[in-house]
């Protein structure tokens, strides 16, 4: 039983959650291996064209950032796969953080790496929060959290979706929030209170057999004086995302400064379709989801650590590059950057009363 269960919202359910728009059943044991078998037929994924490019991250302005307190200037590091460094508000932020050699429940087996984190795990700045969208083997990951818990200077607030607060708790984590969709968490700081809201996305949890769906998963909206981010986590494309820009309309307008200043948007393990579409959006999605949220800028993440579906590592990039120059966008309005790689945003502007 979902010891969660509400029955007045519609996506509890007596034995776990559901998605808004599209019920998700996990794939079946027949369907997995009809993918790998074709996949193998097809010598699929191809290699790369490129290694996926990383540069030395610029640790002294990091730390220095993350010391600035109100005068922290906002920016972006993209140290890897769904895990992104956000320093704003006078907080830094990280995004599923994932930071071990493999993601699975072992050592030897599993999705492994092709990139080294951005940043390692010991030079990052002392990190105020943690988002957790959902549970899955490479965004959930023990070794990280655990160190992260156990960072100088303390533990971070970790916020994460129902379900997800016992599980730390048994790794002796207990400086967690949990939220439901719509629930919203303030969080204190230099620039006064970051208010964090759980938000829905089109996905599904489980992290070992016969637990699927028993715990929620989602994305989060992050508003700070200075910036507005996204964090979508994994994500089929649904209508959840107009739902989204609905639900922040009336602190979103252009008096207040508009939309989101920044979207993280997944624009990996897409291939095939007909296999991962109800969970993981494609490019050609994953632009229409910057529109529906009505993002200023948005940047392109889940693509190029781990191998786990039929495209190439370097295919979203080249993807993404494809569409948006069909539909004339500017390349700094949806991109992608090198892991390791930090992009200072424009500070939020609010008008004057009366201008």
């Amino acid at each position: 039983m979902n010891p969660y269960h509400d029955p007045g919202k519609p996506h509890h359910r007596p034995r776990g959650f559901q998605n808004n728009y599209t019920e998700y059943q996990p794939k079946s044991l027949s369907e997995l291996l009809r993918w790998r078998r074709d996949a193998i037929r097809n010598h699929l994924p191809p290699p790369p064209l490129a290694p996926t490019p990383r540069v030395t991250p610029d640790l002294g302005w990091l730390h220095a950032n993350a010391l600035a307190g109100a005068r922290m200037a906002p920016a972006i590091t993209y140290v890897g796969h769904a895990t992104v460094m956000a320093q704003m508000g006078g907080l830094t932020l990280l995004t599923d953080p994932m930071f071990s050699e493999r993601a699975s429940p072992v050592r030897l087996v599993g999705p492994k790496r092709h990139t080294p984190p951005g940043i390692a795990l010991a030079d990052l700045p002392h990190v105020d929060l943690v988002l957790v969208s959902h549970n899955h083997y490479d965004h959930l990951d023990a070794a990280s959290v655990l160190g992260l818990d156990r960072q100088a200077g303390g533990p971070p607030l970790f916020v994460v979706p129902l379900g997800l607060k016992p599980w730390l708790a048994s790794r002796g984590i207990r400086h967690v929030v949990e939220l439901d969709w719509w629930d919203s968490q303030r969080v204190p700081s230099a620039r006064g209170d970051i208010e964090v809201t759980l938000v829905p996305a089109q996905h599904w949890s489980s992290r070992s057999p016969g637990d699927a769906m028993a715990t929620l998963w989602g994305g989060f909206a992050v508003l700070a004086p200075d910036c507005h981010l996204l964090f979508t986590g994994d994500t089929g494309y649904s209508r959840d995302f107009t739902d989204i820009r609905q639900h922040f309309q009336s602190r979103q307008t252009p008096e207040l400064g508009g939309g989101f200043d920044i979207a993280l948007i997944p624009i990996g393990a897409y291939a095939p379709r007909w296999f991962m579409s109800k969970q993981h959006v494609d490019v050609e999605e994953a632009l229409k989801v910057h529109g529906d949220v009505g993002a200023k800028r948005s940047l392109g993440i889940h693509w190029g650590v781990f191998t786990l579906s039929d495209e190439a590592l370097d295919e979203p990039p080249r993807k993404l590059a494809e569409l948006r120059d069909a539909r004339g966008m500017p390349e700094d309005e949806f991109f992608v950057t090198a892991v390791g790689e930090t992009r200072k945003l424009t500070p939020r502007v609010i008008a004057s009363p009366g201008a």
